[in-house]
């Protein structure tokens, strides 16, 4: 049920950031605060948001870093970054 509730919540994070005029469908705002971060604007975002995660250190951060690895995705789908 959890596993459940967050993929909701990341569709719903990832929906919000496509409606965002330059967003990508398959990307968290959180994601894109981080890619964004040298931007003045963005830079707010982040602390914001990083502010509201409080308890996930670095959150945008590991945000970015988990889509790169595309960890939301199903296993089928994910590329072997070792190969």
């Amino acid at each position: 049920m959890m596993r459940w509730l967050l993929q909701i919540a990341i569709a719903v994070d990832q929906l919000f950031n496509a409606t965002l005029p330059g967003g990508w469908a398959d990307e968290t705002f959180s994601s894109r605060c981080w890619r964004h971060r040298q931007l003045r604007g963005w830079r707010m975002a982040r602390h914001v948001v990083d502010t509201l995660f409080f308890w996930q250190p670095n959150h945008c951060q590991a945000a970015f870093e988990s889509e790169q690895k595309r960890r939301h995705s199903p296993p089928a789908l994910r590329i072997n970054r070792t190969a």
